[in-house]
């Protein structure tokens, strides 16, 4: 039975033609072929194509039977007449088809219109979302809403590894009861139910680990889309028939930013999803702005735990410095009277002068890292002989490390060394050196200093019998409070190679460690080296 559209149209067409009858004598074929191509054009703009094409059939049969001689008979008397039967038939049916192919065409520039238009209005949003939790709630909401389906889960990959994180969620799946559902439907299968199949979370994570689009179908059974093809939602989303997707009615689509996954989307509807290329489309741009929603909320979660850092680090230094200065003055106190009673008699006393300069020593680190660490510790540099640092470093120790031999090593081809540092700081890294040296070395062992110069910089190293640093701990005995192995069991703070080689770096020099041939440690100190020609020049 015809549609109500169809025979309007078909009501038209005869009003047009009784309505021409009457004007027959006077009318050229030309005109009835014209009236006959305004009612196919409006029939095919309001109707489609469909209607324009029927249209056209019968308006050549009215043309022929009512205008063309002889009439009321689909006889052609003139051959000419042929050329204008046939012409109104192709002319109109072109017509019809041309302006429906315009209007499809319309109908989408349209849709991509609005498309864009929500994008724009879903960016903006994103941008102007307080938190980051907010944005990617609402691109769970439009996509749910634009896509028309039932429920949409934004899940995120954790920066520190582990499961996924669900962070945004719209929508409700709501499965058919067997009571409701349709005769043909296939029977429900739950994922993962008790036979060892793969789970809905199994899945997603595959998908996130590798990059891949992931696909549930009706029946339980799963399968994944092809390797990523360069597009930054991730793989290429194909939902031919071949592809898993003509009965599907899950998705899980990777989510990139700068070829890394960031998250996966699930998108879910009870019924067959219908990703049509516009739909494809949409979810590509959506997902595309669900990976740029997870990673802000990263950049924002590491701005926070950064801020926090630069606080509490700001509070350990300006506490260390506190403290250190409010622990001077009652240390000399202690000291000052420690030497009285030692002076009335009391040898106790000694002991108690003792770990009173060795606590004040340890303030006194506290206090250069805190400056270091603060960028206010300022080093002054000159061009200074070597072996006055190395005279000066010796003298320094002669008394605490009177028991010991060291040994010291000049290039003999090197008449006098230069280099350009700051003798106090220099002084200082070479001192702790030294007793570091004598701190772990077997007693009876000798300390060595070897000095030569390599190009444009001066090695200075300390040599030591002592145990060594283990592998797994070499990287780290520079940190501040970290000592390594047996240094463990020895008195200290574990400061002092972090100051020295911090206070290396500001002169321009570094500090470094190795293993030493035949056992024990080698602590080098390098430091620009000047030619005699500069110290002429100056």
């Amino acid at each position: 039975m015809p549609s109500p559209p169809l025979l309007r149209w078909f009501l038209a067409l005869a009003v047009v033609t009784a309505g021409l009858l009457p004007l027959r004598p006077a009318l050229d074929k030309a005109h009835v072929v014209l009236a006959y191509l305004l009612l196919i054009l409006a029939a095919s703009a309001r109707a489609g194509r469909r209607v324009g094409l029927l249209l056209s059939v019968v308006s050549f049969f009215c043309f022929n039977f009512f205008f063309v001689a002889p009439l009321h008979s689909l006889v052609v008397a003139d051959p000419r007449d042929w050329l204008v039967l046939v012409a109104l038939l192709i002319t109109s049916a072109v017509a019809a088809h041309l302006l429906s192919v315009a209007q499809a065409e319309a109908r989408t520039a349209w849709a991509r219109a609005a498309e864009i238009d929500r994008l724009a209005i879903l960016g903006a949003e994103t941008l102007n979302a307080g938190p980051a939790t907010d944005a990617l709630n609402a691109i769970a909401g439009v996509m749910q809403e634009m896509l028309g389906i039932d429920r949409c889960r934004i899940h995120a990959v954790p920066e520190q590894g582990g499961a996924l994180q669900l962070v945004a969620q719209r929508g409700a799946l709501a499965r058919p009861t067997p009571s409701d559902a349709p005769p043909d439907a296939p029977p429900a299968v739950p994922l993962g139910r008790d036979l060892g199949l793969p789970t809905r979370s199994h899945l997603l994570q595959w998908v996130a680990d590798h990059g891949r689009v992931g696909i549930e179908r009706r029946d339980g059974s799963m399968r994944v889309g092809a390797p990523p093809d360069g597009r930054e939602t991730g793989g290429s989303l194909d939902v031919s028939e071949g592809a898993g997707l003509s009965d599907a009615c899950g998705l899980v689509l990777p989510l990139r930013v700068r070829d890394r996954v960031v998250g996966v989307v699930h998108i879910e509807q009870h019924e067959r999803l219908d990703l049509s290329p516009s739909r494809q489309r949409v979810l590509r741009a959506l997902a595309y702005y669900a990976a740029l929603g997870i990673e802000r909320a990263r950049l924002v979660a590491q701005a926070a735990h950064t801020d926090a850092l630069r606080q509490a680090d700001t509070l350990k230094d300006a506490l260390l410095a506190s403290v250190s200065h409010d622990l001077r003055t009652p240390l000399t106190t202690i000291k000052a009277l420690a030497n009285a009673i030692r002076l009335e008699g009391d040898d106790r006393a000694a002991v108690i002068e003792e770990e009173a300069d060795r606590l004040n020593r340890f303030v006194v680190d506290l206090l250069d890292l805190s400056r270091l660490e603060g960028g206010a510790a300022q080093v002054r540099t000159q061009i200074t002989a070597v072996e006055d640092l190395l005279g000066a470093a010796l003298q320094r120790v002669s008394g605490a490390m009177a028991h010991r031999v060291i040994e010291v090593r000049l290039p003999p081809d090197e008449p006098l060394l230069l280099a350009r540092l700051d003798f106090t700081q220099s002084l200082r890294i070479l001192v702790n050196l030294l007793e570091n040296a004598d701190k772990y070395s077997p007693a009876g062992a000798p300390i060595e200093i070897a000095v030569q110069r390599d190009g444009d910089v001066v090695h200075l190293a300390v040599l030591d019998r002592g145990a060594g640093i283990p592998d797994s701990e070499r990287d780290r005995i520079f940190e501040p409070f970290h000592r390594a192995g047996d240094i463990r069991d020895a008195n200290g703070a574990g400061l002092g190679l972090s100051i020295a080689r911090r206070l290396a770096t500001l002169q321009g020099g570094q500090l470094t460690y190795t293993p030493r041939e035949g056992g024990g440690s080698r602590f080098t100190l390098e430091l620009p080296a000047v030619d005699m020609d500069a110290l002429a020049s100056l």
